[in-house]
């Protein structure tokens, strides 16, 4: 029978590259009016104009962030406050719950981004990586 505990590490690392892979779609999609473009538009948002083209470049910078699993929790929190932003600023006017006022994904992405940020990256993820290469001991070359 196989432990529960031994599944953690693929199961967040999964989760992470999942939820950092889907928001990187939605910041491409609405930057390059490509995969749909912005709200299936498919055109791209206006450059610099606030607060759509901002947001998507978050989505886009954040998400291959966390997909890489770089820089994973700045990356994560700044992620989480822009789908909190989303959801009450431009959702939640129209209405108090998500299934109401379309909200339901800058939900969800908040609540998965603070997750991450919260958990870290896991042990495969680049931060990792990097974190081990570092405290490797470093070796004397020798010369004969």
């Amino acid at each position: 029978m196989i432990s529960l505990d031994r599944l953690t590490e693929p199961v967040l690392a999964l989760f992470r590259a999942v939820v950092g892979l889907l928001f990187l779609f939605h910041g491409t999609a609405s930057l390059f009016g490509v995969l749909g473009g912005n709200r299936g538009s498919g055109e791209a948002v206006e450059f610099a104009a606030w607060p759509g083209w901002w947001a998507a470049l978050i989505q886009f910078v954040c998400g291959g962030l966390v997909l890489a699993g770089l820089f994973t929790r700045l990356a994560a929190v700044l992620a989480s406050g822009s789908m909190a932003y989303a959801y009450f600023v431009v959702h939640q006017p129209d209405g108090l719950l998500p299934m109401r006022n379309g909200g339901e994904s800058a939900a969800m992405f908040c609540w998965a981004f603070l997750l991450i940020a919260v958990l870290g990256p896991g042990r495969w993820a680049l931060d990792s990586a990097l974190a081990r290469r570092r405290a490797e001991p470093v070796r004397a070359v020798s010369s004969t």
